[in-house]
């Protein structure tokens, strides 16, 4: 689950992180995202010095556009094949085509194999079965020594009582997922943040759950 949802049963929620739901959703022609980046994006990156960076559920490519445009070499990451064929448009719209590059991987299965990154960074992955800690554990393996994890999410709140049960227990606070980083990782930023946003017309107050983590040292990567 990425974003908000409408009201769905159980089954409808646990195929929401399918590809084939994803590759449907993003077979329009209409934008499903702003493309604007993600504001704790904006916040945690901004100040740091530009390498390598992976975005892990980008998407449509907003928040990999953003990145290229700070400076950063990024792959941008995610299962649908859509949602990377639309990212790839948007990005060449955008003129860093040249900055990025893709990979197609299911954020759940996802392994480094030997591949490293100055930032690793995923906003609003909800598996259905809570699995982030995993995921966090997953992508923190991609972490170049010195460089940053930052892993946003929905926390669970009122705003998100139209949701099914399994829903509901795909969302986090950022402490629940510090189990998921290795040895050699220093946590930085773990909290909510609230946020207002506007939905259907609606205005709501959200808290994205934060985890900014840097790696410290050189851990060797654990069996998948």
């Amino acid at each position: 689950m990425r974003g908000h949802g409408h009201q769905l049963t159980e089954d409808g929620a646990a195929a929401m992180f399918e590809p084939p739901s994803w590759d449907e959703r993003y077979s329009g022609q209409e934008k499903v995202w702003s493309g604007e980046p993600n504001p704790q994006l904006v916040a945690e990156v901004a100040g740091l010095t530009p390498g390598t960076a992976l975005d892990v559920g980008c998407g449509e490519g907003g928040d990999v556009i953003w990145l290229a445009r700070q400076g950063w070499t990024v792959t941008g990451a995610d299962f649908s094949a859509n949602g990377l064929a639309r990212a790839a448009r948007h990005a060449e719209q955008a003129g860093v085509a040249d900055r990025v590059d893709w990979w197609q991987v299911d954020a759940r299965a996802f392994a480094a194999g030997g591949r490293s990154f100055d930032l690793v960074t995923s906003h609003y992955l909800h598996p259905p079965d809570g699995g982030m800690v995993e995921v966090t554990r997953r992508l923190a393996e991609a972490v170049a020594p010195g460089g940053h994890l930052l892993v946003v999410g929905h926390a669970p709140s009122e705003a998100f009582t139209h949701l099914t049960g399994s829903q509901h227990r795909a969302m986090f606070l950022a402490e629940q997922l510090l189990p998921g980083l290795p040895d050699g990782f220093e946590a930085i930023v773990v909290e909510q943040r609230p946020r207002t946003v506007t939905r259907d017309g609606v205005t709501v107050d959200i808290q994205d759950s934060t985890l900014l983590a840097r790696r410290t040292a050189q851990v060797a990567p654990a069996d998948v």
